[in-house]
């Protein structure tokens, strides 16, 4: 061991005990037999029956990541209620948090390091083993060609974004100058837009759905996808109010949709058309506050005369909605008092997916409601959710764009596969499973049987972890302080820190000791940790005495400055040492915004005020509000210099003008005549590949146990298609695209049109029976998707527009 690793040993060894794992047969490391055997003593609050004991912890399924109470018997979760103290779900939470111990305790779960043998299997290997080979593989491809030559994807998933943060020291070290993660095949193109209109791709405008008199959702159902808090009670009351009206544009009779005033029952695919129609009749009957677009916004007059420009009768026989019932959904969004919008994947990852975002965005801002309440506002974050690229930023490789500081997911397998001199050699891979959720599957394991070395980091053995050549057990986000940066309110936000509510399994560690450990063994441990460890042990003054002189000495400090606080602060904070990186984000709340931190309560002034806030996040196990602000700030958060909003987007300017052929890319036939159309077409039906549904969410709960319906995942397919096909419920059904073929049960529904068919997610992964054998359960939809059909600038792929042939399955 080195003396670098000795010393964090010695260190660590003061929060637990040393860990011990156990094995399968098979040779890959999981979780005991026994889920009720418990690898370390968990700090549990003392009671006469600690199965009586309720542990306040959040669920993870979700970017809502609701506050929740639980109950452990063991090591197992055997109650959950929603947490009454939480300050945005207010005890809140829909039925599939209630089966948060089947990712708990998977069987697949991992406890040992591994190392991947020559004939392909796995054999344990120590931590120390592990680290030191990890070490020596990364840095000799960053001494052999540069760091820069290894990728990092992942980083944190729905409920945990610290591994991401903590990453950043030790991708320093290496000199890893590019990333990616799952945003970069969903959110990107939404990221672009949000930058052209308010300066950074990192600001963007949230609903205030709690207040608002007209909700709008467009290819989204946040019944089942959530999106904001108390999503379902939300939906609810407006439904119930005659005053609010609720609007719903979505090819499916979604759970949302038949609830709406208004559904837009959009042909799939045509988004852009009808979103092109609405704002047209907005313009023409007069809709708009010209008043606000003339004052707090640019480019309203070229905007204005390229929607004027729009043909609404043939944007309407396109979309397939009627002209009078767009009209009327136009005039409820463009009277309403307020407006709120949200968008999700049923258009960003579908033709014109970036010039949806930009549509979208536009019928609450040619209405005027942005800053005010009911409207779209900016919130304060603690941190951002995503980077900023500057304009000119590409990849190495296929020089597409880099957008929000990714590398987009679709360009990855070309940015390996391939002879060029800056091809991506090495990845580590982090909470995340690429081979499983990323775009054409067979074209991601195509590429990364050419990588020199994968490490994957994550607490299941994963499809992608099968193809490493290192797996590092993670803990699970209940063995470990964790949290997500996706809160954002108004006029109040929070922040949840999550304490830990079990003990690690077998040898599983918290990422940031993973990545100190790897730190260390690279060389890489700025020189004065040391010194902030003994300072961090007199006291906090001490400590933020000797942190601001060593940022001042030491630029390694600021750089690596997560693995600093882990190693100094954390030594201060027990089992919470993980959460040590929040003090970095509470000195710059404490720096940008402090007026909106004192208006939440936190006293102070400068460092005061950031070790206040800290002390206050890490203790307050159900989250806190950590700032206050008025709506009308909105405004000081614009990042152009003019403080305006830029209305107009040049770039996309063209492909908004081409929508008046519409015949474009799309399908404007009438429903009776699909299906002789289908005849003619290879491929007749539309999948929307990756649905979201009560039975389903994502793929961090793998054992497919947890459905208590749909279990197989079904094909969900209208009554006049299976007519045609000759299928009834329960038939299977074979799915066929471009790249491969699937089978699934059907599911003969009314809420799919005709020519459209659904899939849900999260299915198709590999997991082990009680008896260890391994199945595939339910279609890999990305086993059907086409890395090439995706949008232009964004490279988000059309995961919610696959092409696809049916068969019945006969015998």
């Amino acid at each position: 061991m080195s003396d670098a690793n000795a010393r964090l040993a010695a260190l660590r060894a003061k929060r637990s005990a040393a860990p011990t794992g156990t094995a399968r047969s098979s040779g890959t490391a999981v979780a005991d037999a026994d889920p009720t055997a418990v690898d370390r003593a968990a700090a549990v609050p003392a009671a006469s029956d600690p199965t009586k004991v309720w542990h306040k912890t959040a669920c993870v399924l979700c970017s809502n990541n609701c506050g929740i109470e639980v109950r452990l018997d063991g090591r197992r979760i055997t109650r959950v209620r929603g947490d009454k103290d939480h300050p945005a779900s207010k005890g809140y939470t829909c039925e599939k948090a209630l089966r948060i111990d089947y990712y708990q305790n998977g069987r697949d779960r991992l406890t040992a390091p591994l190392r991947r043998k020559d004939d392909g299997t796995f054999e344990e290997i120590s931590w120390d083993e592990a680290i030191a080979e990890v070490a020596e593989r990364l840095t000799a491809i960053r001494d052999s060609v540069g760091g820069d030559k290894i990728l990092y994807y992942g980083g944190g998933g729905q409920g945990n974004h610290f591994p991401g943060a903590y990453a950043r020291s030790v991708l320093q070290t290496l000199g890893v100058k590019y990333r990616s993660n799952a945003l970069a095949q969903e959110k990107t193109g939404m990221f672009w837009v949000q930058g052209r209109l308010f300066g950074r791709q990192n600001i963007g405008a949230i609903g205030d759905f709690e207040h608002t008199d007209c909700a709008v959702f467009v290819g989204k159902n946040p019944w089942q996808s959530h999106g904001f808090p108390e999503s379902r009670n939300e939906l609810n009351k407006i439904r119930n109010d005659d005053t609010r009206k609720l609007v719903v544009m979505d090819p499916r009779v979604s759970e949302t949709a038949a609830m709406a005033d208004h559904h837009l029952r959009v042909r799939p695919g045509t988004d852009a058309w009808a979103l092109a129609a609405l704002l047209a009749i907005m313009v023409e009957e007069g809709l708009t506050d010209d008043a606000f677009l003339s004052e707090r916004c640019t480019g309203w007059i070229e905007l204005r005369a390229l929607i004027a420009g729009v043909d609404i009768a043939g944007c309407a026989r396109t979309c397939g909605i009627d002209e009078t019932e767009l009209r009327a959904a136009a005039r409820a969004m463009g009277t309403a008092r307020s407006l709120s919008t949200e968008e999700d994947l049923g258009i960003e990852m579908a033709p014109h997916s970036t010039l949806n975002s930009w549509l979208q965005r536009l019928l609450y801002l040619v209405t005027g409601n942005f800053a005010k309440p009911g409207g779209m506002n900016l919130p304060l974050r603690l941190a951002p959710v995503c980077g900023h690229s500057g304009e000119g930023e590409t990849d190495p490789v296929t020089g597409n764009a880099m957008l929000a500081g990714l590398v987009a997911c679709a360009a990855i397998p070309d940015c390996i596969d391939t002879d060029h001199p800056n091809r991506f050699r090495g990845m580590i891979v982090e909470s995340a499973n690429p081979l499983h959720t990323l775009p054409d599957s067979k074209r991601f394991r195509e590429a990364f049987a050419k990588l020199e070395c994968l490490v994957v980091i994550d607490v299941a053995m994963t499809e992608t972890a099968r193809a490493a050549d290192y797996v590092l057990p993670a803990c699970s986000q209940y063995e470990k302080p964790e949290a997500t940066f996706f809160a954002g309110e108004m006029p109040a936000n929070y922040f949840q820190v999550r304490h830990p509510i079990l003990a690690p399994l077998g040898d599983s560690l918290p990422e940031p000791e993973i990545h100190q450990r790897l730190l260390a063994a690279m060389g890489g441990r700025p020189a004065a940790t040391d010194n902030l460890v003994a300072a961090a042990q007199r006291g906090r003054e001490q400590f933020i005495e000797a942190l601001g002189e060593a940022f001042a000495s030491d630029s390694e400090v600021g750089a690596k400055l997560p693995a600093v606080l882990y190693e100094s602060l954390g030594s201060t904070l027990g089992a919470m040492a993980p959460a040590s990186i929040m003090f970095g984000a509470a000195m710059q709340a404490s720096m940008r915004y402090p007026d909106e931190v004192r208006a939440a309560g936190i006293e102070g002034d400068g460092l005061e005020l950031a070790g206040n806030l800290f002390d206050k996040l890490v203790s307050s196990p159900s989250g806190m509000i950590y700032s206050v602000s008025e709506y009308e700030q909105t405004w000081d958060r614009i990042a152009h210099a003019d403080g305006k909003i830029h209305l107009f987007i040049e770039e996309l300017a063209d492909e908004f003008r081409s929508l008046s052929d519409a015949a474009e890319g799309v399908r404007s036939v009438a429903d009776e005549e699909l299906a002789a159309t289908a005849q003619r077409d290879r491929f007749p039906f539309v999948l929307s590949a990756g649905e979201r549904r009560s039975s389903n969410a994502n793929d961090v709960i793998r054992d497919p146990q947890w459905r208590k319906k749909d279990k197989a995942g079904s094909l969900r397919i209208s009554p006049h298609d299976a007519t045609a096909l000759g299928v009834v419920d329960g038939d299977r059904i074979r799915i066929v695209s471009k790249r491969g073929q699937a089978e699934a049960p059907a599911e003969v529904t009314d809420t799919v049109m005709v020519g459209h068919v659904t899939l849900p997610h999260g299915f198709g992964t590999e997991y082990p029976d009680e008896s260890g054998e391994h199945r595939i359960h339910g279609v890999a939809v990305n086993e059907l998707t086409d890395i090439n059909d995706r949008d232009p600038l964004a490279l988000t792929p059309h995961h919610k527009h696959v092409r696809v042939a049916l068969e019945p399955v006969v015998g």
